[in-house]
């Protein structure tokens, strides 16, 4: 699944990243996504961060069919103000996504919590959150 086609983040112009960037998504920089204080507002950072952990995630099952990923937990630390672009990528192990796909087989669901950073145009990580994805077999198939 390609997260930038969801509607919301069409709406908001979420795009995935250029594949070489080390980056999954991006936020283009644009005064329609500041806050009060100039900066990225708080929100776009969190729909950068849950989009980034989704294509994440769609990467890691990209084999597997039938099987529905719903958002359960987002926890996030704002750390520094954010300008301009702001881009989202997550560093899972892969021993850890090898016990998802054997949980998800053996169980038919799984959760996987998936550690996301927020880097804005300077390079600076401005938020870091832990997406909870329940993932589990689609019962139809």
């Amino acid at each position: 699944m390609d997260v930038s086609q969801l509607p919301f983040n069409q709406l908001i112009g979420l795009r995935l990243a250029n594949s070489d960037s080390g980056f999954l998504v991006c936020l283009p920089g644009n005064p329609r996504y500041a806050n009060h204080l100039g900066t990225v507002h708080g929100s776009a950072l969190l729909a950068v961060a849950e989009a980034g952990s989704g294509a994440f995630l769609s990467r890691q099952f990209s084999d597997t069919s039938g099987i529905v990923p719903v958002v359960r937990k987002l926890e996030a630390k704002f750390r520094k103000p954010a300008l301009g672009q702001v881009s989202a990528r997550c560093n899972v192990s892969i021993a850890e996504t090898e016990r998802w796909s054997s949980e998800l087989t053996a169980r038919g669901r799984v959760v996987a919590a998936i550690p996301v950073e927020v880097v804005d145009g300077a390079g600076v990580v401005v938020m870091s959150a832990v997406v909870e994805w329940f993932i589990a077999q689609n019962a139809t198939n």
